[in-house]
């Protein structure tokens, strides 16, 4: 058993104790109490399928806590319920002593912590264990009394349908001690806050950071400790679009607003993971909690079921490509933690940097890893070796997670593509002035798509200034221009489509490449395809008048190309690109021809204006 210093009391407690401490309804348990508790707990490994609980039989004498892998609540073999890391289950039973009126299935292998009933009955007769026990047998009662067709698909869910009472605010002048109070007898994890200065939020996580951690005062208003401005989302939107918001904004809590901007309630992501484990945010919360790259790759082997699901859930394709990619940063964040725990501190600040598909947060089932570091300029002999042992640790756990490395080498695991800050800026001047070296300037069509993803070094402002001076190197914008007309159409002489093509290579790389160059063009420096169409109309400069076309092309392509992937899915193929346009319903061949007219008539136009 392991343990770890409290630094609030000087304590110690065990790995059991802590899990438990941060679990509802064992939050705000004194620490001896909690160590009784962590003393009587029985570890115990569980296989997927075994049930645990069954309808009508045998009444529990346990309490479970899942510690890892996840569980099925089920009611007459319907599923009603599905916990995950941190779930709590098997107290209705437990209080009542009848037979259990849900059964409990495990949907993945895992480990509980199984309570003894006694010991449970203690800690659920208290104020937030009766809390607890209220909302949650509401909360699965109300989902078991709906008949099967009357359930709506999870995935077009309102998310005012997921909403469990009022929000409840707190004044901006009250303590967080007042606070913390509220949040536990209430059994909350957020409370709003009317500020002056607009809407406020403070969770359970800003008490652990800014107060515990950050050795805050309980005294202090709780305006110095909460959020703002918040994050919000309209109470009729999806749960997968909200999903989506919460991942973006990095955020476990979302309030809802109705139309007239008032406040509806809070949605947290327990919300959202409870519908469907396969949901995006549940997918990434999975991925975070990975203990070691194996279990990641574990995690991540439900990205083609999550992709398949959303395709049919029709979430348009530039969200299905944001929410990839946000599932591959977390991947890299966490894998960089992990590394970072084997290796030690860095010895210098760094930025993990994702290139290509990656940086336009346009990744799919069939993108590859396109990634670089750049670390602080250090005297330290040591601290490249350092960066290549975690840069090799991360491209091989992404490979690990089906994600496998440039076939190019754009991997921070070699050399050229992880260097100190200095090298990074006097390489991006060297793009701008390298107008004569074709390998300069496909280098520079892959960098210059850079985003940070991870990391504490802030190069990112200073790179972007180096973009902005493309404008004045007007050889390296002919250079790019070449890159967006280099690649033929694969329309025939009457513009029509015959046999295969590859829609990424001949449809949205060029695109990509009109984009980039009108983008640069115009100094401007947005990260998505889509972004920079939408920027280049509204300064309303070069490429103004193809923006629209190329827009709604780059959309049905997308659309097109994650169908086509779906489909192969379904039939337990490999996912690719390449798509036989015989085959295509005449419709949609129709549409795809327009897009790919769209597309060769702004490469036609394109050199005209620029060589």
């Amino acid at each position: 058993m392991t343990a770890q210093a409290d630094q609030a009391t000087g304590a110690t407690l065990s790995e059991e104790a802590r899990f438990l401490s941060r679990i509802e309804p064992f939050q705000g348990l004194e620490h001896p109490r909690l160590e009784e508790l962590a003393a009587t707990v029985v570890v115990r490994r569980c296989s997927a399928g075994e049930v645990l609980l069954r309808e009508g039989g045998a009444p529990g004498t346990e309490l479970y806590v899942i510690h890892d892998g996840a569980v099925e609540i089920v009611n007459d073999g319907r599923v009603v319920d599905v916990l995950s890391r941190g779930g709590v289950f098997g107290h209705p039973t437990l209080l009542t002593g009848e037979p259990p009126q849900f059964s409990t299935r495990i949907r993945e292998d895992g480990v509980l912590y199984c309570i003894p009933g006694e010991q449970a009955l203690d800690v659920l007769s208290r104020t937030a264990g009766v809390v607890f026990v209220a909302k949650t047998l509401l909360s699965r009662v109300a989902e078991a009394a709906c008949p099967p067709q009357d359930l709506p698909d999870v995935r077009t869910r309102a998310v005012r349908t997921l909403l469990h009472g009022a929000p409840e605010f707190v004044r901006p002048e009250a303590t967080v001690s007042e606070a913390a109070r509220t949040m536990r007898d209430k059994g909350l994890s957020a409370l709003l806050v009317r500020a002056p200065q607009g809407l406020g939020i403070v969770t359970d996580v800003d008490l652990r950071d800014k107060v515990v951690a950050g050795h805050g005062s309980l005294d202090q208003p709780v305006h110095q400790v909460m959020s703002s401005p918040v994050v919000t989302v309209n109470a009729d939107v999806f749960a997968q679009e909200a999903s989506l918001a919460m991942m973006e904004a990095g955020v476990k809590h979302l309030p809802v607003l109705d139309a007239a901007g008032q406040v509806l309630g809070v949605l947290s992501s327990g919300n959202l993971m409870a519908l469907d484990r396969l949901s995006p945010f549940a997918l990434r919360h999975e991925i975070l909690a990975s203990e070691s790259p194996q279990a990641m790759a574990e995690a991540a082997a439900d990205l083609p079921k999550l992709v398949l699901d959303l395709v049919e859930a029709n979430v348009a394709a530039p969200a299905l490509m944001r929410i990839f990619t946000l599932l591959h940063d977390a991947m890299t964040a966490r894998l960089l933690q992990l590394a970072e725990r084997r290796l030690g501190a860095p010895p210098a600040s760094y930025a993990w940097l994702a290139f290509g598909s990656a940086a336009r947060y346009e990744m799919s089932l069939v993108s590859d890893q396109d990634n670089g570091l750049a670390y602080a300029d250090t005297d330290d002999p040591g601290a490249d070796d350092y960066f290549r042992q975690l840069a090799e640790e991360v491209n091989d756990g992404m490979a690990a997670c089906g994600i496998p490395v440039d076939p190019h080498g754009v991997a921070a695991r070699q050399p050229n593509w992880r260097c100190p800050a200095s090298q990074w800026r006097e390489r991006f001047q060297r793009y701008l002035r390298g107008w004569d070296d074709v390998g300069l300037i496909v280098d520079a069509a892959i960098s210059f798509d850079f985003r940070h993803v991870a990391g504490d070094l802030q190069i990112t402002p200073q790179l972007h200034d180096i973009i902005r001076q493309a404008p004045t190197y007007a050889r390296f914008l002919a250079g790019l221009s070449e890159l967006a007309t280099e690649i033929r159409s694969p329309l025939g002489f009457r513009q029509r489509l015959t046999g295969p093509v590859d829609l990424k290579v001949s449809g949205l790389r060029p695109i990509q490449n009109l984009a980039r160059y009108y983008a640069f063009a115009a100094a401007l420096t947005p990260p998505t395809t889509l972004e920079r169409l939408d920027a280049i109309q509204q300064v309303n400069g070069e490429g103004a008048t193809s923006a629209q076309g190329l827009r709604e092309a780059f959309a049905s392509m997308s659309a097109l190309r994650f169908e086509h992937h779906a489909e192969a899915l379904r039939a337990g193929r490999r996912p690719e690109d390449a798509i036989d346009t015989a085959k295509l319903r005449p419709l949609i061949k129709a549409e795809l021809q327009a897009a790919y007219r769209v597309v060769l008539n702004a490469q036609r136009v394109l050199p005209q204006r620029i060589l």
